[in-house]
Parts: C-alpha cells; structure tokens; sequence
C-alpha cells in the first residue's frame, strides 16, 4: 500500500486519467474529489462489496427459475 500525505486543494493521480484530490479536512473526516472518465466506476467501499455480493447471488439464480420468469411475462 502507498501512503501519501496530502494537504487540501493538493491531489493525487492514479495512472492519467483519475485524480483524487482533496476539498476538505474536518476533524476525523475528510472530503475527497474524484475526477475520473465515466467509464471508470467508482463507488464508496461497502457500496462496492453490496454490488459484488448481489452479482454473486444473480449468479446463483436457478436456470429454472429463470425460465419460469421468461414464461410468465
């Protein structure tokens, strides 16, 4: 893991094209920016596992079931 200090108003960039920088210091919390292309996804972490925990059960879904949706509509 890189460790990097930053003050407000300075930033990072993470390969070309996404740069992570920082608005605001407040106590223990801080505010980051991103700028990063649209194609690039980017999510708060425990929004990130949710997603990754819903594709694993959409994975999980019975082939059967599935049909007997298509079926119905």
């Amino acid at each position: 893991m890189l460790v990097l200090s930053r003050k407000k108003g300075e930033s990072i960039m993470v390969g070309d094209q996404i740069e992570v920088k920082i608005l605001a210091v407040e106590g223990d919390q801080i505010k980051l920016g991103i700028l990063a292309p649209k194609s690039v996804k980017v999510h708060r972490s425990e929004i990130f596992e949710a997603i990754q925990e819903q594709n694993k059960e959409a994975l999980a879904t019975s082939p059967n079931l599935l049909s007997k949706l298509k079926k119905n509509k």
